[in-house]
């Protein structure tokens, strides 16, 4: 069996092994401790990234930033992610990293990456702290925006939005979105 360059079998990875890793267009990110490496975009999957950090940044207030992937989110030493778009206060910012959790992660998922980001990710995200957590799936035959906002240290009820419904979302910051605005 073959191991990437630079990563040590048999252990757990860290924070400091993925910044052993190339800076070669591939989108590596941590998961207690297991390096997860997914492939280029689809073109939906890129037309919604694109069009919601436009809508975002129109609403974004001044100590807030909105970012693209690739952008590190520290969630723990063992688990690296870089969501799609992430919500940021200014201050928790530090070079490429954000160290601090994001107000904000939004993924837009895959066939290949559909479980990692309904199940794995979104228990990361709430564990560190998250404000809110999206999931946006281009799916075309349901084109939909689920979403889970942090209340007492846990993810409340999950809500959901499909096609030409919208939403006006109060948190991180208000804006009113539909599936149909990302995904035309």
């Amino acid at each position: 069996m073959t191991h990437p360059i630079g990563l040590p079998p048999g252990r757990p990875l860290t924070r400091a092994d993925l910044d052993t890793l190339p800076d070669d267009g591939r989108r590596y990110e941590l998961i207690d401790g297991s390096l997860i490496i997914t492939p280029a975009p689809s073109p939906e999957h890129q037309e919604a990234v694109l069009e919601l950090t436009v809508l975002m940044r129109a609403s974004c207030p001044p100590e807030m930033k909105v970012f693209v992937s690739p952008l590190d989110v520290v969630l723990a030493e063992d688990s690296v992610v870089r969501p799609d778009v992430v919500v940021a206060r200014r201050a928790d910012v530090e070079g490429r990293v954000l160290s601090a959790p994001p107000v904000l992660a939004v993924e837009v998922i895959s066939p290949s990456t559909r479980s990692i980001d309904l199940l794995l990710k979104r228990s990361r995200y709430e564990f560190a702290g998250a404000g809110s957590y999206w999931v946006v799936d281009p799916d075309p035959y349901e084109r939909s925006l689920t979403w889970w906002e942090l209340e007492g240290g846990e993810f409340g009820e999950m809500k959901r939005i499909v096609g030409d419904e919208s939403a006006t979302f109060e948190r991180p910051f208000p804006v009113t979105l539909s599936p149909s605005d990302l995904l035309g």
